[in-house]
């Protein structure tokens, strides 16, 4: 990896041929218009679009936007710029290659200093320009901290590639697959980063929260930086409002004020819950919260970390033992409360009906391992989210009154401008 001198005219040429074929003539028009226009705002005479352009244009910051710059520069040494055969070769592997080839691109992609190592200050590297490119928007006073869920992010990251004359291990190839099964919102980022900059690129978008002006930010579990994290694991393309429906602090810690509050919301949930030992993790409910005498649900269901490590876990299909909610049975073989995977008595995911202890097992429902540091743990905080889909709530939305709508119309409108409040999944 690193700067790669160019390859002979014929060998470039062979390649920008094998390239051009994965695309129609309307699709290469449209970049060699692209192209030109790029290029005529580079002062190179129009052979070749300039880094500072290229950056502009694709809007990616920090290291990450550097070194995709080289890499699709890369063909043609780099000196004057991106040419037009550098952005169709780029484009053909990236984005028309088979998954093998889209995998080592990115994987290169992420080795953001170009030594051939891996190591975890890359992904450092790597998240702080997702948090530059993605978050790079004026925060309310109180929203809390970017740092704490980029930490996490790391910290699912596994690194057993020894390197000749390096003490620190480094990711190999499958190390970086397997993060990016984990974090599927990284991945989809990380894939579109040369689709055009106004299509909606996948990744790059930000749920919008909305919650009542008397709860605190601070007590609030869910941020956008995990939003944007548990939204990779939907299967929806349009998923973009979020309405805070159920707050232990605020409602109290009551199963009975969870299920009022839930059933008359929204059908799609996220539950999230910290515990007194501080971990923080749950599950996205793509059914209603609805009583039960056995499991139910869909394959849409996960489960998920936030905290101290990141992680989405999705159905495996070995079971249909997804969703649980249990009311008011009588029967020892059916306990009563809500739930994940597993089975019952040893759930993926369990809070019980008084609210007042769960538990987490390794769970083949979703192949997930314990989600709290013991398997029972004692709940501090629960909340839980209704997922409205892009567009539905437009005339519900109009009429809020007292929500955090009016206080982030600024946000709003920074997302806009940065092509993020109306990008699709």
């Amino acid at each position: 990896m690193g700067n790669s001198q160019a390859l002979p005219a014929s060998a470039s040429s062979s390649r920008f041929v094998m390239a051009s074929r994965a695309f129609s003539k309307q699709e290469l028009d449209g970049l060699r218009g692209l192209f030109t226009s790029l290029a005529a705002q580079s002062q190179t005479s129009g052979r070749a679009i300039s880094r500072p352009v290229f950056l502009d244009y694709y809007g990616v910051g920090g290291p990450l936007g550097d070194r995709l710059f080289q890499l699709v520069a890369k063909e043609s040494g780099g000196s004057d710029g991106v040419t037009f055969e550098d952005l169709i070769i780029s484009k053909a592997t990236y984005g028309r290659g088979t998954r093998d080839e889209v995998d080592e691109f990115i994987y290169q992609l992420c080795d953001v200093t170009g030594d051939g190592s891996l190591t975890r200050s890359d992904l450092e590297s790597v998240l702080a320009s997702v948090h530059e490119t993605v978050f790079a928007v004026k925060k309310e006073v109180g929203e809390g901290s970017n740092n704490r869920p980029f930490e996490a992010f790391v910290n699912s990251a596994v690194f057993s590639k020894d390197a000749e004359g390096v003490s620190e291990k480094s990711m190999s190839l499958s190390d970086f697959r397997n993060w990016c099964i984990l974090l599927p919102s990284l991945r989809k980022f990380l894939g579109n980063l040369l689709m055009p900059p106004d299509s909606g690129r996948p990744g790059f978008e930000v749920p919008l929260l909305h919650y009542p002006e008397n709860i605190s930010a601070d007590l609030l579990l869910l941020n956008k930086e995990y939003a944007w994290h548990i939204g990779g694991g939907f299967s929806q393309q349009e998923v973009q409002e979020w309405r805070l429906l159920y707050h232990s602090s605020l409602h109290g810690q009551s199963f009975n004020t969870f299920l009022g509050k839930v059933t008359d919301g929204d059908a799609q949930t996220v539950l999230i819950v910290k515990d007194t030992e501080g971990s923080i993790y749950g599950g996205y409910a793509s059914q209603p919260w609805e009583r039960h005498s056995d499991f139910y649900g869909d394959m849409k269901t996960f489960l998920f970390k936030l905290y101290p490590q990141a992680s989405i876990f999705r159905p495996t299909g070995a079971n249909k033992n997804l969703q649980w909610c249990a009311i008011n049975f009588s029967s020892e073989n059916i306990p009563n409360g809500i739930g994940f995977g597993g089975q019952p008595h040893h759930f993926g995911l369990f809070l019980s009906a008084n609210f007042d202890q769960g538990h987490s097992f390794t769970c083949s429902t979703f192949t997930s391992p314990p989600l709290s540091k013991t398997n029972r743990f004692r709940p501090e905080v629960i909340e839980c989210w209704g997922i409205q889909m892009r567009g539905a709530q437009d005339e519900k939305l109009e009429l809020v009154k007292g929500t955090v709508l009016e206080r982030f119309k600024e946000d709003r409108n920074m997302l806009k401008m940065v092509g993020l409040a109306n990008a699709s999944d």
